[in-house]
């Protein structure tokens, strides 16, 4: 009993493996297309809507406050030493 499983398990599992290679499509390096003897006329589509521009570019301000005191307090610890 168990020999049949494994057959039937063996046999399932090769299966997939056998129907691939009958499946099996091969393409050429270079593909041709001629169209010399067909007409080809078309219009340019394009798609419904406007072209929307961006916001231009924010100017931030300085978020760095240089202290009007700052010279005074460095020249007094100085003097402190």
């Amino acid at each position: 009993m168990k020999r049949m499983g494994g057959l039937i398990a063996g046999l399932l599992l090769l299966s997939p493996l056998a129907a691939s290679a009958e499946d099996r499509v091969e393409y050429e390096k270079h593909t041709e297309i001629n169209f010399e003897d067909d007409t080809i006329q078309g219009d340019l589509t394009r798609p419904d809507g406007e072209l929307v521009d961006a916001k231009g570019k924010v100017t931030h301000s300085n978020l760095v406050k240089v202290r009007d005191t700052f010279r005074d307090q460095v020249l007094e610890s100085v003097g402190e030493l």
